[in-house]
């Protein structure tokens, strides 16, 4: 403000009326040593500062006051205003200091831009755009009655042939059926229990198992997989499963599986109570089978009537499930133990039914028989599909799992050349 008043004294202003020609002018102040000029352009007089003594803080100033006294005076009421009074309010001193807040918002949105980064790197294969799940999450489908979930073939599930193995696509089953029960928003403290099943210490056992592949994915593809639940007898719940390859819609995997109840102390069979119906019908879905029912008898193999047996088979700590028990999928790769070397080089797992007969602890150990049909490995030479009976018993002779696997001729579209393909099936 004392600037403003130094400036001001400096315009020349127009007086408000004529001087008197007779009449002498009058002195003005000497501002800081400064000799004002006069204008006799007209006989027109003109003055500086002749305009109304300005306020400073105030206070009216004379304009016969010099500038130093003005300063002087302005500097001591500006310093005394500010050790008494806080400075006066203006709209630059009462916006808020936004610097704090846009520093904290460039951190989030880095720190949100490296995450993106990690999540979403480079190179990727441009088919991977088209995932509609891209975590694996799963969700439902078709009026809540069918879960569906992808899954990318990474390279440490594919075998020799360079194709999926049958434990991955049975672990993609199973994973599925857990989820499933999770998002429909029924899984208690149990491994696929319902809340009023952990109430009653009940569990999920698979009785039966129906699978058939009609082509493995490779290293890459991303399979979509639908589950769904329905009735099966009185007391059984059966699931079905559909594998699909999620870029062509092709049907790859066909399965289906009868599941029980099961006393988690008593480890006996048990009827579905009613509480446990109500949780789980309204999710039941009506359909046609996914995987025509094979009701052939399994056979009972001994060491009389098989052709290959394999010993000494121990479940690991890392092949137990939550329920203290051998995981399912365990019991496929036993079974396929005792099949003989120049079957698994020639041909592959086409179809394969099993039956659950018996649960196999930490502490067992067991062994694995195949019996070969009549055309099996003395004729591999014709392409002719082979089926194989099984059985995973224990030492002391106590049955595990019966089944039986057909396997049919490994082609040149699972290698990609002809000169790939396995001495033996050539």
């Amino acid at each position: 403000m004392v600037a403003t008043a130094a400036t001001s004294a400096f315009i020349p202003v127009p007086s408000p009326s004529a001087p008197d020609p007779g009449s002498k002018p009058k002195k003005l102040a000497n501002l800081g040593g400064m000799k004002p000029k006069s204008i006799s352009s007209g006989g027109l007089q003109v003055k500086a500062n002749a305009q109304a003594p300005p306020k400073i803080n105030g206070s009216s100033v004379s304009l016969t006051t010099p500038v130093e006294t003005v300063k002087h005076e302005g500097e001591m009421s500006s310093s005394s205003s500010s050790s008494s009074s806080p400075p006066p309010r203006t709209f630059i001193n009462t916006l808020p200091d936004w610097s704090m807040l846009l520093a904290a918002i460039t951190t989030i949105f880095l720190a949100a831009e490296k995450q993106w980064m990690m999540l979403d790197w480079k190179p990727r294969r441009p088919d991977m755009d088209m995932l509609i799940d891209p975590f694996g999450l799963g969700r439902i489908v078709q009026d809540g009655f069918v879960f569906r979930q992808n899954f990318s073939i990474r390279s440490y599930e594919i075998g020799a042939d360079r194709t999926a193995s049958i434990e991955t696509l049975m672990n993609h089953l199973q994973e599925t059926a857990l989820n499933h029960v999770k998002t429909a928003g029924l899984l208690g403290d149990g491994f696929g229990s319902t809340p009023e099943m952990c109430k009653k210490n009940l569990i999920w056992v698979v009785t039966r198992m129906q699978v058939v592949v009609d082509r493995y994915p490779t290293w890459g593809d991303v399979v979509q997989v639908d589950t769904s639940v329905g009735a099966s007898g009185k007391n059984g719940m059966r699931r079905n499963w559909l594998v699909r390859d999620y870029k062509t819609g092709e049907i790859l995997t066909r399965a289906s599986s009868v599941w029980v109840m099961m006393n988690k102390k008593t480890r006996k069979l048990s009827k579905i109570p009613g509480e446990v119906r109500g949780e789980i019908e309204p999710y039941f879905l009506d359909s046609d089978p996914v995987v025509e029912e094979d009701s052939r008898k399994l056979q009972k193999l001994d060491d009389n009537t098989a052709d290959y047996v394999r010993t000494g088979l121990a479940p690991r700590w890392s092949d137990l499930d939550v329920n203290q028990h051998v995981n399912n999928v365990k019991y496929i790769g036993w079974i396929l133990e005792s099949a003989p070397l120049p079957i698994l080089e020639s041909h592959e797992l086409a179809a394969m039914t099993l039956e659950y007969r018996r649960e196999c602890g930490k502490d067992s150990v067991l062994q694995s028989l195949t019996a070969v049909s009549s055309n099996g490995v003395g004729n591999l030479a014709s392409h002719a599909d082979i089926e194989c009976q099984h059985l995973l018993r224990l030492e002391d002779g106590a049955e595990i799992v019966r089944g039986r696997t057909v396997w049919r001729p490994k082609y040149a579209k699972n290698f990609g050349t002809f000169d790939q393909l396995p001495a033996e099936s050539t």
